[in-house]
């Protein structure tokens, strides 16, 4: 066996590694200050700043829909980074709120664009035998942006002005694409066919369509932990607590993202599903229950392990379904759902507020998270087993 056929961390790798964790980065310090940026500089109404913060998810979802079908290559990746950084650059410039929102669109769509090509590339390159784990340490680099994103928005919102939060996004837009211009882009083995047509199945996979609606749900939940903690956390006086909460979370994906890799590739996808989901519940129950510290931040440390371990392993799973030529529709299709989540669920979950509170927002969250333990085995679990598990992309 060749060394090709077992190292995971390639230069290419390592390089397309980075240039997700600093455009996700950017989507959540963007994200996390563009409402106060948009009321506060254009004295936008609430409505108008959540439309502000959630077209980029539609831009997002164009660009998904569009590239899932393409070859992926050099060229694209560098299309969409090119035009990130234009429309990135484009925040500096003051034509009203309506311009902010239709450049948001754009700037989404780029995010769209450059993410799907760097995830199947970095599906379709992965050894076999070890795929599964290379996901696991891949979507570290997105486990990182999550945590780390939302804290530089909020210091750098509450330190220095908006100018700088856009200086600091295009910068690192800048370094990602110097990186994917000089980068010996990585060749993917296999002959890779271009989708033709324009039926639905050109744009979407319907193989992974079952695993997407699980992660759907999960991001539906985990939006309402991103969106509504800091408002919680003034609620029950934890404030201060509440800015460590996603930092526990990143240390502990960090921490099991490795091992829940590697079991997967060895003995399938149920061995760690069923317990992340029960973890990811207990995690949002402990939440509606927090009274001081200690309490918020094991509800963080478990979250991650259930949240975090079921979008690393569920994303692994999602390809692993497909042909070849379909991993970047199978790419595209995780991530809509994925997109479409945290998109949602702002939005809803700030409907049932008044009527539930923060506390029992999470123990509804909970609620559906424990529910869909049995969606999963409906829609995926109860076919799995290991001596029938088969993988169809080969780097062989």
């Amino acid at each position: 066996m060749n060394q090709t056929k077992t190292n995971l961390w390639t230069k290419g790798f390592i390089i397309l590694s980075l240039i997700n964790f600093f455009i996700t980065l950017i989507f959540f310090l963007l994200n996390a200050t563009i409402t106060m940026y948009a009321i506060d500089n254009f004295n936008a109404s609430t409505s108008q700043a959540g439309i502000t913060a959630g077209i980029f998810i539609i831009g997002s979802l164009i660009g998904r829909l569009f590239t899932g079908r393409l070859i992926h290559s050099k060229k694209i990746l560098v299309f969409g980074l090119f035009f990130f950084v234009i429309t990135t650059l484009l925040y500096f410039v003051d034509f009203g709120i309506y311009f902010l929102m239709l450049n948001r669109l754009l700037n989404g769509i780029t995010v769209g664009i450059a993410t799907t090509v760097v995830g199947t590339v970095v599906a379709l390159t992965l050894p076999k035998s070890r795929r599964a784990e290379g996901i696991s340490y891949f979507a570290v680099s997105t486990a990182l942006a999550t945590g780390t994103g939302p804290f530089f928005g909020l210091f750098l919102s509450q330190n220095a002005s908006f100018n700088a939060i856009f200086a600091f996004s295009l910068l690192l837009g800048i370094i990602s694409l110097v990186i994917a211009l000089v980068m010996n882009f990585p060749q993917n083995p296999m002959e890779i066919k271009r989708e033709k047509g324009h039926s639905i199945s050109s744009y979407i996979e319907p193989k992974a369509i079952p695993i997407a609606i699980i992660i759907f749900i999960m991001s539906f939940c985990f939006s309402g932990i991103v969106s509504f903690i800091n408002l919680y956390a003034l609620e029950i006086g934890l404030v201060q607590t509440a800015s460590f909460f996603f930092m526990v979370y990143t240390l502990f994906v960090l921490l099991s993202r490795p091992f829940t890799g590697r079991l997967m590739d060895r003995k399938g996808a149920n061995i760690i599903i069923y317990p992340a989901i029960i973890l990811y519940g207990v995690g949002l129950l402990l939440l509606s229950l927090a009274t001081n510290s200690i309490t918020l931040l094991m509800a963080g440390a478990l979250i991650a392990l259930g949240f975090g371990n079921v979008s690393s392993i569920s994303q692994a799973l999602a390809i692993s379904l497909v042909e070849p030529h379909r991993v970047g529709l199978a790419t595209a299709t995780f991530f809509i759902f994925m997109d479409l989540g945290n998109g949602l669920g702002p939005t809803v979950l700030g409907l049932i507020i008044p009527a539930t509170g923060y506390s029992g927002l999470y123990v509804t969250l909970c609620l559906i998270v424990f529910t869909s333990i049995l969606l999963y085995y409906f829609l995926y679990g109860r076919n799995e087993t290991r001596t029938q598990r088969k993988s169809p992309i080969s780097n062989e």
